[in-house]
């Protein structure tokens, strides 16, 4: 049982350098983005002008999900504003 949680331990350590090194190296773990992050600019330009996200989506063969994560668009997100789109209005408290 000690051997077992030894080699445990050792490869745990071996993980974490390896990690390490590799972010040393300028790389980062994680599933690489859909939309590359070069065409993040054109994403939010192309929201700016009144385009579709869901015809985004299907001209570049990505996911909703993944136009909004590149062009910072999530829902929610009220930092945008598209010139076509109404002023978000308050809430009311309930009576």
């Amino acid at each position: 049982m000690v051997q077992t949680l030894a080699a445990d331990e050792l490869q745990r350590e071996l993980t974490y350098d390896g990690l390490r090194a590799a972010e040393a190296r300028g790389n980062k773990g994680g599933r690489r983005p859909a939309v590359a992050t070069d065409k993040a600019d054109t994403v939010r330009t192309a929201y700016l002008e009144c385009r579709s996200i869901a015809a985004f989506a299907r001209d570049h063969d990505v996911s909703r999900g993944a136009i909004r994560t590149a062009g910072d668009l999530r829902l929610g997100n009220h930092d945008v504003e598209r010139p076509g789109d109404p002023a978000p209005q308050p809430r009311r408290a309930a009576a």
